[in-house]
């Protein structure tokens, strides 16, 4: 006789079957009366459950998480984020991940020694060209060297700084420089801060301290010359897109300067953009037409003026101008003769007792060659080869476009900046004032050059190894 069980009793009997043979070493509780036993799940089931609990518990997707911490939903870049929030974001995202550089390349060491020794020396010889006539006209020996000394160290906190930090950070901060770069251009023109020197209204009188904004505004240029041409990489051709704003940046910078009378810094940054748009790429023949625009409108505000164009014009004739315009000119050329081979020696300048204007400033070449002679003068011209030939390394070796550019225009600047100064001392250029880099009395010069120095290092620091 069959039996028909249900389904229920044979589970039951199962489960008698079960007890029955398990161990006598199973607690009582194994081996009491049978209880209605919950089924047995399959792995993939087990899963599934897990995944449901820790959603339904902690809102992600997944198996029961270890820890009960809460979940915070992710915030989407750019949603209800202020515009001070989204700026700093784009700041961090340009810095990129927090990553600790290997050791430094070669280059990065040659620039940082260069520079260092620049600014050594030209402290030296700023203290050498200035403390006899500040000492004549009743002020401390040391007047003009402890502000530049002043200056030297702030401009060495600024390079350590510059070079720390990433350089891609600046990229973002463009326009928030070129804003500040044309405020502070205007600001010598307000009444009670700016004050005229030599015809030129370009500096700032501010608690005792002379500031000349030019020297920042070339840093600034530099800066959004390299964004702009990282922009528009891939439209290079196009006049609309890029000749055009690389025209405007160049001519506004250019036009700021000659507004306050610096026909020499509007030539160093029109050289600037002008290089780092080369560097970049820009078909030759809109930037020769563009350069050659720079020209005719130099050489326009400079016969707009008959005292400007005799002044400009007198290097050509030195000795027949020896007792006005070419004086200074005629001087330095005379402190260079007496150098010689050796020189006289720090501090046995002569021609700076009087005898040549500004030569703790414009001209203090000639005071180099005159007490370091010929070997001093050829270490200096020497060093300003290596800096530049170092720095077109590390725009080389610079592991993205803007950091090329950067490096790039850095060098540039230096470059022609010390060729333009180097020119008017020695008789073969028109003199525009302009300072030579690291050397010459200046506070905002020296600081502006140092903090370019530290952009240098900062490209050559991370620079990309073969």
């Amino acid at each position: 006789m069959t039996s028909t069980l249900t389904v229920a009793d044979r589970r039951r009997a199962a489960l008698d079957r079960r007890a029955a043979d398990a161990p006598a070493a199973r607690s009582p509780r194994a081996s009491s009366s049978p209880r209605r036993a919950a089924p047995t799940r399959k792995p993939a089931a087990r899963s599934a459950a897990n995944k449901s609990r820790g959603v339904r518990a902690h809102g992600v997707a997944g198996e029961r998480p270890r820890s009960l911490r809460p979940v915070r939903a992710p915030v989407q870049p750019g949603k209800d984020l202020g515009p001070i929030a989204t700026f700093v974001r784009s700041v961090r995202t340009a810095a990129g991940p927090k990553r600790k550089p290997g050791p430094p390349p070669g280059t990065f060491y040659v620039i940082a020694s260069v520079v260092l020794v620049f600014v050594v020396l030209g402290l030296v010889m700023v203290l050498s060209a200035s403390a006899v006539t500040q000492a004549n006209i009743g002020n401390s020996p040391y007047a003009v060297f402890s502000k530049q000394a002043m200056w030297a160290g702030i401009g060495l906190v600024g390079m350590i700084f510059a070079t720390q930090v990433p350089y891609t950070i600046w990229k973002p901060l463009t326009i928030p420089l070129l804003g500040l770069g044309a405020a502070a251009m205007a600001v010598p023109f307000v009444p009670g801060l700016g004050t005229p020197v030599n015809g030129a209204r370009s500096w700032i009188q501010f608690a005792g301290l002379s500031v000349q904004p030019s020297e920042f505004l070339k840093l600034v240029v530099v800066i959004a010359a390299a964004s702009l041409l990282t922009a528009r990489a891939g439209e290079l051709g196009d006049r609309r897109k890029t000749l055009y704003p690389v025209a405007a940046l160049a001519g506004a910078a250019a036009l700021m300067s000659i507004a306050q009378g610096d026909l020499g810094s509007a030539i160093v940054l029109g050289v600037i953009v002008l290089s780092v748009a080369w560097i970049a790429g820009v078909p030759m023949k809109p930037l020769a037409g563009l350069t050659l625009t720079a020209v005719i409108a130099a050489i326009g505000f400079v016969v707009s003026d008959s005292r400007r164009l005799s002044r400009f014009t007198a290097f050509l004739d030195i000795e027949g101008h020896k007792e006005f315009e070419s004086y200074q000119v005629y001087q330095g050329l005379v402190s260079i003769a007496n150098g010689g081979l050796t020189g006289s020696g720090i501090g046995g300048s002569r021609t700076k007792l009087g005898y040549l204007p500004y030569a703790h400033s414009d001209f203090i070449f000639s005071i180099i060659a005159d007490e370091l002679g010929m070997i001093g003068t050829a270490a200096v011209i020497g060093g300003f080869i290596v800096l530049v030939a170092f720095g077109i390394q590390a725009a080389l070796a610079a592991p993205d476009r803007f950091g090329m550019l950067l490096a790039g225009g850095i060098s540039a600047w230096f470059g022609v900046q010390a060729i333009i100064n180097l020119g008017g001392v020695t008789g073969v250029m028109p003199v525009t004032g302009l300072t030579l880099p690291f050397f010459s009395a200046g506070g905002s010069s020296l600081f502006v050059s140092m903090f370019a120095a530290g952009l240098l290092l900062s490209v050559a620091r991370r620079a990309t190894r073969s």
